[in-house]
């Protein structure tokens, strides 16, 4: 493992002084009696709790970086000289009707209403943080016009300055959210859909009955934590009004706004921001199922689950539970994860790292499906930024594993797009940037793609969705790529056997044969001369005949 500084990082805006610095501790090894800063202690002696999350809130996001022992970097993927699977029709695999861009990247997910997404990736839960807020246009067209699921996430409702209740204390109005199904609505086709999560603010205050009557949303999610923390989602407040107002709603706000003395220390200064947390929720199986029966009688299709990295316990409850309910689709969210609202020593340190838990649920799902038992479909969430983290997780998880979900990586180009938009306006363009030109069309590879198929409607389609509909593309492109490589060409066809492992303790782990045993068998059956030998995969049952010759 990489040296780690758990007293210095950029995400929280601190450094150590000296170059040596104690393993575990991360304290300077020469602590020095007038040190100007700017250790993690060093900055809790006079900001204290701050020092907790990283920074700056909502302009920024963060992502843990603890190296740990085992990471999908220990796989590689298998590339084979012949076979294809999972060509249409009666296709027979020759090099003319082989070529990567026929590739099928199309998934879909659902225990008996199926929702199709082109690509087998969609957004982490952009819920009730600074960032989803101000960004959201980008970020929902963007999954609309890509054609891949948008997560509206929990205590968008709870936090709403224009919510309105009802005298049971129910949503009478929450514009906030009307504003976010509507934008994603407005592009919507016949790929992806918008999940609405759902934690315990947000049953208390009826958020699944408020979006099934006036917007007649099919789909929503429930929630058991995640994967960057498991103290419920907590955002930052800059007024006291606003966290008086929230602690009033039933959150816990804290420091308490309550108080006298917190009171005095805003108004000096001191305190810059409250910070709002949700309560910890409990799970149970007689809750849970009772739960997901209560939102199919309000008339709801698809009722999927995201759990974060909680112990093997909750795990192996997770998957049973849902298979026991049908869940349409399960998100399992792995450490360290985050987006940036997360404590960050919670980030660096708590949770099943995303392999290890990948590992187990492969493992959970095996031995359900052996006692007769269908689990749902699974989506994995973790740490994921490319094509080649999504077939290691599809085939890591095949055939239970139907796509990846991605925090960091589809808010990045959102942001992105949306800064080269102010940029542009400003004729402030990085040359980055302006090394590709000075317009949109001439910036963006895929600006004419959207301009074909939208063309006045191209008004409406900000620059951030444009961005993210981009990387959406190359994500596409590099996928087929790789699939073509091991002769997969559709998602379905991927298997365990179209991996290897590079270490022997990757392999330990997860079952992926050493790299120095993969395929042992069958390469031993031509050295051996042994003609006409039959090349097998468990997976679609491929099996090449191939003569060898002496």
């Amino acid at each position: 493992m990489n040296l780690q500084r758990p007293n210095a990082n950029d995400a929280i805006g601190t450094f150590n002084r000296s170059k040596n610095v104690v393993p575990g501790s991360g304290i300077c090894s020469r602590c020095l009696d007038g040190c100007r800063g700017n250790c993690d202690v060093f900055k809790a002696t006079f900001r204290s709790r701050e020092v907790i999350y990283p920074g700056p809130f909502g302009e920024m996001t963060a992502g843990g970086d603890k190296n740990y022992p085992v990471d999908y970097s220990h796989l590689n993927i298998q590339g084979y000289a012949l076979g294809a699977k999972g060509l249409p029709g009666d296709a027979v695999g020759n090099s003319d009707n082989t070529k990567f861009p026929d590739v099928n990247t199309e998934t879909e997910y659902g225990w008996n209403s199926k929702v199709k997404m082109k690509v087998p990736i969609f957004t982490g839960a952009l819920g009730s943080t600074e960032i989803a807020r101000k960004n959201w246009e980008h970020f929902a067209v963007g999954a609309a016009i890509s054609g891949i699921t948008l997560i509206c996430g929990e205590n968008v409702c709870g936090i709403d300055p224009g919510l309105e209740l009802d005298s049971r204390g129910k949503i009478k109005s929450s514009p906030d959210m009307d504003r976010r199904i509507e934008i994603y609505k407005r592009f919507h086709e016949d790929y992806g859909e918008i999940l609405v999560q759902m934690n315990v603010e947000d049953t208390r205050l009826g958020v699944a009955e408020y979006i099934r009557k006036k917007h007649k949303l099919e789909a929503i999610e429930l929630k058991w934590g995640q994967g960057a923390k498991c103290i419920g989602g907590e955002i930052k407040v800059r007024s006291l009004d606003r966290a008086l107002e929230l602690q009033k709603r039933g959150y816990i706000v804290t420091p308490d706004p309550s108080l006298y003395v917190n009171q005095e220390a805003f108004k000096d200064g001191a305190i810059k921001e409250f910070e709002r947390h949700s309560r910890l929720g409990f799970v149970s199986e007689e809750g849970f199922l009772a739960e997901v029966k209560r939102l199919r009688d309000l008339g709801f299709k698809r009722v999927t689950l995201k759990t974060g990295a909680y112990s093997m316990r909750e795990l192996a409850m997770a998957i049973k539970y849902s298979a026991m309910a049908k869940i349409d689709l399960l998100t399992i969210d792995g450490a360290p994860g985050g987006t940036g609202m997360s404590p960050w020593r919670m980030m660096e340190e708590w949770g099943i790292p995303t392999f290890y838990l990948e590992a187990l649920t492969y493992e959970f799902c095996q031995k359900l499906t052996k006692k007769g038992m269908r689990v749902p479909d699974i989506a994995i969430a973790g740490g994921f930024s490319a094509e080649d983290h999504i077939f290691k997780v599809i085939a890591m998880g095949a055939p239970f594993v139907k796509a990846v979900c991605m925090g960091r990586a589809l808010m990045i180009p959102g942001m992105v797009g949306k800064n080269i938009a102010t940029w542009l306006k400003e004729g402030n363009l990085p040359p980055t940037v302006s090394d590709y030109g000075k317009t949109e069309k001439e910036i963006f590879v895929c600006y004419e793609e959207l301009v074909k198929k939208y063309g006045n409607d191209m008004k409406n389609i900000p620059l951030g969705a444009v961005g993210i509909y981009s990387f959406v593309q190359k994500i596409k492109v590099g996928l087929q790529q790789l699939m073509a490589g091991s002769r997969n060409f559709r998602l379905n066809t991927i298997s365990r056997d179209d991996l290897m492992s590079l270490t022997e303790e990757a392999s330990k782990v997860s079952g992926i044969p050493y790299v120095m045993d993969a395929y042992r068998k069958e390469a031993e059956a031509i050295l051996d001369g042994k003609a006409g030998c039959e090349i097998k995969s468990n997976s679609n049952h491929r099996k090449v005949k191939v003569s060898v010759g002496r």
